[in-house]
């Protein structure tokens, strides 16, 4: 018997299994497009649809490098405007102290200065003098001998810090270093018993010999013994001001650039000459600031000028004799224990005097150190 049609396959007559999709249904998990079906995402879960989550990535390193760094900018600029508030503070501090001084001798000199005769003429020690008749001989002495002094310690302070910077071996230069910064530690009362009871008498041949041979120059004639006399009291402060002018002037002779002095020797030039041609004018508004240094000790100075020099009055260019001459600071501690009323205002006005003097001297130096800044590394 003839059969008819085609032999059918096994695989297209077998039935479908129970529950399986029918032909051209997208697989579970794989979304239906026109174009066909894209794949599932791989590790999705078949059948469980993909819930939209927020972003939980984590911050990367640079991210928190940026906050900590903000974090520690913001901290350091709380300590610098602390800094600079402290530090302003204090800068002000200085000038509310100096304004502070002056306002008050200002006003505590203001009853005698605006005294009458006959008032100031009930103080017994200004002799019927006015306020700028007293004061007059007083400043006159105060600088003469604070003069004095600067010509005698200036010299030998310049050449002991050449010495000890230039000249002398390590050694020796850190134990003459040693001696300067202790003499500068001595108390000036020491140095007044020292000047009233040996110095005077070692100084008495000296002076003597400077009036029998230059006694026609009117400022060394008239000595007389014991030495209480306006040079000698310049001595002593001489001694007093040489370690504060030395010490400032060794350190600026150390800073001058080892090139200048080695381009100096190479030239040819000796030693001193290269000391005159390169350290000193390098050095030179440092041995002005050390001068006025110096010189504001000695303008102040009172103990020692007092167990030594014999006050007196004048404006008198008299070296030798004693009674010539007396200082501000001197005269006030010598009369401020006794003083009372008017003539406690009549003395603050001469500690006034002193106030103005010394500012103006340090203003002075300043001046000179400005312009000569230009020629010298030391400012």
């Amino acid at each position: 018997m003839a059969v008819t049609g085609s032999h059918a396959s096994p695989e297209a007559t077998a039935p479908a299994p129970a529950g399986a999709a029918p032909e051209g249904t997208p697989p579970q998990g794989a979304a239906a497009t026109p174009g066909g079906t894209v794949p599932p995402r791989r590790g999705a879960q078949p059948g469980r649809a993909e819930a939209a989550r927020p972003d939980d990535a984590q911050p990367d390193g640079a991210t928190v490098a940026a906050e900590v760094f903000l974090r520690a900018s913001g901290t350091r600029r709380i300590a610098d405007k602390v800094f600079h508030g402290l530090s302003a503070a204090a800068g002000l501090t200085i000038l509310v102290v100096l304004a502070a001084v002056a306002v008050f001798l200002v006003l505590r000199a203001w009853p005698a200065l605006t005294a009458s005769d006959d008032e100031l003429a009930t103080i017994s020690w200004l002799r019927g003098a006015s306020i700028a008749e007293y004061v007059g001989p007083l400043v006159f002495g105060t600088l003469l001998s604070a003069l004095l002094a600067l010509v005698i310690a200036v010299p030998l302070s310049v050449g002991i810090a050449l010495f000890i910077s230039h000249y002398a071996p390590r050694r020796a230069a850190q134990a003459l270093g040693y001696v300067i910064d202790l003499l500068a530690a001595i108390p000036s009362v020491v140095y007044g018993l020292w000047g009233a009871l040996w110095l005077s008498g070692v100084l008495d041949p000296v002076f003597r010999w400077l009036t029998d041979v230059l006694g026609g120059v009117p400022v060394f004639e008239g000595y007389a013994a014991p030495a209480r006399n306006v040079l000698m009291a310049a001595t002593v402060l001489a001694v007093m001001i040489l370690p504060i002018i030395t010490a400032v002037a060794r350190e600026v002779f150390l800073q001058t650039p080892r090139l200048h002095e080695e381009a100096a020797l190479a030239l040819g030039a000796t030693r001193w000459e290269m000391v005159r041609t390169a350290v000193l004018p390098f050095g030179r508004s440092g041995l002005v600031s050390a001068a006025m240094l110096g010189l504001g000790r000695a303008l102040g100075e009172t103990m020692a000028v007092l167990m030594i020099l014999s006050p007196g009055y004048l404006f008198s260019f008299f070296l030798l004799k004693p009674g010539q001459h007396q200082t501000i600071a001197a005269n006030i501690a010598a009369k401020f224990p006794e003083a009372s009323g008017l003539s406690v205002s009549v003395l603050i006005a001469t500690g006034l005097a002193l106030f103005v003097i010394t500012f103006a001297v340090n203003m002075v130096a300043r001046w000179i150190i400005a312009r000569r800044a230009e020629f010298s590394g030391a400012s």
